[in-house]
Parts: structure tokens; C-alpha cells; sequence
């Protein structure tokens, strides 16, 4: 059976620095995704929180960080309510490139799930589908 992976990468025209800040301060991860709780911190856990209509500030998905390599790499496990605990894992990779930085996403753990593997896979592309553009445009 194919394991289920989403790869996604994205040419930004920025420096690694500033596209590493949009992946792990809260304030800058509200511009292009949802609202942190706290910044991203080695070793640390994070949430990120709700923006829908009478449920502002609730935890919406979260996870611990499992390393940190500023501003290289980044790996957390990253779980919601849908999930039913099963935690998936995000491996974030930032490349220097002449004019800018490749940032790549690995979301595994997708066989965790059982017999939703697929469709929760497919949704959550479909997700990381929307948020991209919106960070492109913030980070270039």
C-alpha cells in the first residue's frame, strides 16, 4: 500500500529568517493560517486556535514540537478534534535558494487514522491548499 504523505513546496521570496518567523511566532502564523496560543518553542507544545464565530480562542489544532532548528527545520506533531488523539507529524524544511527560500512540508501519519486515512489525507491537502497562497502573499 502507497503511504499517504502530503509534500508541499512553496518558492518564497524572502530569507529563510523572516519565512521561519511565519511558521513559529503566533502573531504571524494569524496572518496566513490561524492564530498561535504562544510562539513555537523547542521542545515545546503549541496550539493554534479558532477564528469561527462564537467559538473565538478555542484550541483548533496542537501538538508538541519535536525539533527545532531555526531556521532550517522545523517537526511537530499536529493533531484536532477530528483526529480522536491520533497525532500526525509535520516536517517543515527551509532551503536557501538564490532570491529566496524553498520551504517544504512532509505531513505524514495518515495510516494512523485506519479506515479515514484517505479522506483525512485529502482533506488536509486541500487545506494546506488554501492556507499557501495566503503565505505567499505575506512572507514575499
Amino acid at each position: 500500500m502507497t503511504e499517504l504523505k502530503i509534500t508541499k513546496t512553496l518558492f518564497l521570496k524572502a530569507p529563510a529568517s523572516h519565512v521561519w518567523k511565519f511558521l513559529t511566532e503566533a502573531d504571524k502564523l494569524a496572518i496566513w493560517f490561524h492564530r498561535g496560543g504562544a510562539d513555537l518553542v523547542a521542545d515545546g507544545e503549541y496550539s493554534v486556535l479558532t477564528n469561527s464565530l462564537g467559538k473565538e480562542g478555542a484550541k483548533m489544532c496542537w501538538g508538541k514540537v519535536v525539533e527545532f532548528d531555526p531556521p532550517h527545520r522545523l517537526v511537530h506533531t499536529f493533531t484536532h478534534d477530528h483526529l480522536d488523539g491520533v497525532e500526525t507529524l509535520c516536517v517543515w524544511t527551509l532551503a536557501d535558494a538564490a532570491g529566496g527560500t524553498v520551504l517544504t512540508l512532509e505531513h505524514t501519519g495518515w495510516e494512523k487514522v485506519g479506515e479515514a486515512a484517505f479522506n483525512m489525507a485529502a482533506n488536509h491537502d486541500a487545506g494546506w491548499d488554501e492556507h499557501f497562497p495566503r503565505l505567499r502573499r505575506v512572507v514575499s
